[in-house]
């Protein structure tokens, strides 16, 4: 089987691996020149770092990236609060990674692409697919480069803009307000604690600020400043004029600037995810305002979602992602509307990260389902011993493509291959030993559950 995937970033990518790692051949093409160079998506939710935990990129995550700095923030120049928009929150035995991750969206994707090559795949640029058909078992792509493929499903991660989107003739149900504005970009700035975020704003509007928001690996500010001009030059020397006049002449001094762009909030979701053997994901199938940083953390899992269903094939499974993934979508987009609302009428809340944006609450469970864990939830994390001693935990046995099943405290030794039995501590045998294990999943003795290649209660 070969699957052709339109779009190299993180969603396209976290779908190549997925699939690379069950053996399934992949092409991933994108119609850029070159890589993206900027910070864009850089706020990681703590589900996708469970995602990348899973695909063995988290420690390189982990290293490159850095936690919420501490915002100071200044009204009329002078320090008026400090905080952050999230708490710091410690890891517990079922939620290892708590707290929200920053990592410029270009450097997630080179850790992806890393990945990617360790399986011998490869992105293919300056490749843009320019059409297609559908055919009995196949779809037939036609590429920039002249080239004609030939693939079992071909998915559309390839941005707003998605051309795979409007080949298939989806509607992309939503608006784009031409009333709200940013100036968007990555640049350094002398005279700032690279420690720290900053808030410039005046006494009168507060929330009418810029924006500068420490990235990791170096000493540049992701910058957020508000328009009133739909025609302004994005270059360092507009950047600088908005931190002179928020600021103050001589607080910061901009250099570097290496990526910027104008930003409009799009809030759309396409009508379908699905047609045939062609689906779509990420941007291609939704796009969200940044507020509440959910646009890319909701890409990544669509392709989670869609890379063991793309490998299993039945019908019956294939046919679950558009209902999962389309309904979580519509969710999220409210949660990031909600916010950005809120910033619009100038409420301080609108700064503030809560519970509902980490995804960690994100279930495919039927609504009639109201019992206390069911099929669809996330599968939590638990600590465990093996039987040498040795600490461990259920994501280390989860890690891979493949279905676990967990047997608590079972009548009979288990045999089958990713069947794992988890008995008490206090048990003469067994293989694994974990309370915590039982409160998370509210198992009885001789409960088995079954959970999902991409972590979920099957």
């Amino acid at each position: 089987m070969t699957v052709l995937i339109a779009g190299a970033g993180p969603t396209g990518l976290t779908l190549a691996i997925d699939l690379a790692r069950r053996g399934i051949a992949v092409r991933l093409i994108d119609k850029a020149t070159e890589y993206f160079n900027g910070s864009r998506g850089d706020g990681l939710q703590p589900r996708t770092l469970e995602v990348f935990d899973d695909l063995g990129i988290i420690d390189e995550v982990l290293r490159q990236g850095r936690s919420l700095p501490l915002m100071r923030i200044y009204l009329d120049g002078k320090v008026a609060d400090e905080r952050r928009m999230a708490p710091i929150l410690e890891p517990t035995p079922d939620i290892p990674y708590p707290n929200a991750w920053m990592l410029g969206q270009s450097r997630t994707e080179q850790i992806l692409r890393d990945k990617l090559a360790e399986y011998g795949v490869r992105v293919e640029l300056d490749t843009a697919i320019v059409g297609f058909s559908q055919h009995a078992g196949t779809v037939t792509a036609d590429l920039s480069t002249g080239e004609t493929v030939e693939a079992q499903y071909l998915v559309g991660a390839d941005g707003g803009r998605s051309f795979v989107r409007k080949h298939l003739g989806i509607a992309f149900e939503g608006t784009t307000d031409e009333s709200i504005r940013m100036l968007l970009g990555d640049v350094a700035a002398d005279g700032l604690d690279h420690e720290y975020g900053y808030w410039f704003a005046t006494r009168d509007n507060p929330m009418a600020g810029i924006a500068l928001t420490p990235l990791s690996g170096g000493d540049q500010f992701q910058f957020g400043a508000p328009l009133d001009d739909d025609q302004v030059d994005p270059s360092l020397e507009t950047l600088q004029q908005r931190v002179d006049h928020y600021a103050g002449p001589g607080v910061a001094k901009l250099r570097d600037l290496t990526w910027s762009t104008v930003w409009r909030p799009n809030v759309r979701l396409a009508a379908r995810f699905r047609v045939g053997r062609v689906f779509i994901a990420g941007d291609a199938a939704h796009v969200h305002p940044p507020t509440g940083g959910q646009g890319l953390n909701t890409g990544v899992q669509d392709a989670y979602n869609l890379g063991w269903k793309l490998a299993d094939g039945r019908e019956e499974v294939l046919a679950t992602y558009e209902i999962e993934r389309r309904t979580n979508a519509m969710r999220v987009l409210g949660i990031s509307e909600k916010l950005m609302q809120k910033h619009v009428e100038g409420d301080e809340s609108a700064m503030e990260r809560g519970e509902n944006t980490r995804q960690l609450d994100v279930s495919y469970r039927s609504p009639s389902d109201s019992s206390a864990m069911t099929s669809g939830d996330r599968a939590p994390d638990a600590p465990l011993v093996d039987a040498a001693g040795n600490k461990l935990r259920l994501f280390d046995l989860f890690r891979g493509p493949h279905f676990t099943r967990l047997r608590f405290t079972p009548t009979t030794p288990s045999t089958g291959e990713h069947t794992v039995d988890v008995v008490r501590r206090d048990a003469a045998d067994g293989t694994y030993a974990s309370p915590e294990a039982y409160a998370h999943y509210h198992a009885q003795d001789g409960d088995e559950i079954l959970i999902r290649p991409d972590g979920y209660l099957a």
